[in-house]
């Protein structure tokens, strides 16, 4: 059995035990569990089918390993892997919309059109197995960049992590917490500085594709367009329920870039906040 069709059976085996976990438990973020893992799995496949010979094979299966190390650190940490560590969109979004129409929503968006992007996103290392070659000076250039954007993204969590710990802290103690959403740091920049790195990342996945073959005209562009266009869609809802929640972040929102790192519009509120 060729590696794309190992994948392929795995992808399958990934939405039908994320869809029945999430019917048996009620909770909808089973494809945010393996989020971290499956696209390990996938490059590991395609590196473990080139024997492990393949340097840029390799290279691109230990940037996706430290990918993977990290996100799930920060997964774990927040929670995510405990009973009751549902994303708390899924809920509101429950309450939205009639019964049948959330479990259609579950079928064919939460878990497979994500279980396929996940899939999808890791096909670059496929290109590189199919266009064996040594490893360049562009390559080298994508790995530096791919690891100076796990930093970005792990700054960009470190200071929301610990934007959320004073926050909680001051309420706990009565006290009121200096902004009720991370708005300095680097979300002065961007309000989901996390998301852009997180996107770029796997841009950068597809240029080791590229790469590998020779030109940027390949039909794996598909998985990072259709990454970008989830995380667009998550940040519009996520956006909506937080301005509904915390007026003032319209506010923020009217001066901040969305994704994109961007210096502040004029007008920026100068405050003390923690990111």
């Amino acid at each position: 059995m060729d590696a794309l069709t190992v994948c392929l059976w795995i992808c399958a085996g990934a939405c039908a035990a994320t869809w029945l976990a999430s019917l048996v438990t009620n909770e909808h973020s089973w494809v945010d569990r393996i989020w971290s893992i499956i696209p390990v799995v996938y490059v590991g496949v395609f590196a473990a089918a080139a024997d492990f010979a393949d340097t840029r094979l390799n290279v691109l299966a230990v940037l996706v390993l430290l990918w993977g190390a990290r996100l799930t650190f920060n997964f774990a940490r927040r929670g995510g892997y405990a009973p009751g560590g549902e994303d708390y969109r899924w809920p509101i979004l429950r309450a939205r919309l009639p019964r049948w129409q959330f479990q259609l929503f579950n079928l064919l968006f939460i878990t497979v059109y994500q279980n396929i992007i996940l899939l999808l996103i890791s096909l670059p290392a496929h290109t590189a197995l199919t266009h064996p070659g040594a490893f360049g000076a562009v390559d080298a250039v994508l790995a530096v960049l791919f690891l100076g954007l796990l930093v970005g993204e792990t700054v960009a969590d470190q200071q929301q992590w610990d934007f959320h710990r004073r926050k909680h802290a001051a309420i706990s103690e009565g006290r009121q917490p200096e902004s009720r959403f991370a708005r300095t740091g680097l979300f002065r920049f961007s309000r989901h500085p996390n998301y852009f790195f997180e996107q770029a990342q796997w841009w950068v996945v597809f240029g080791f594709g590229a790469a590998a073959a020779g030109s940027v005209l390949q039909w794996t562009v598909v998985g990072p367009v259709l990454l970008t266009a989830l995380f667009v869609g998550s940040t519009i809802f996520t956006e909506s329920i937080t301005v509904s929640r915390y007026p003032e972040y319209a506010d923020y929102r009217a001066v901040t870039s969305p994704i994109i790192p961007w210096p502040p519009r004029r007008g920026t509120p100068r405050t003390a906040d923690a990111a």
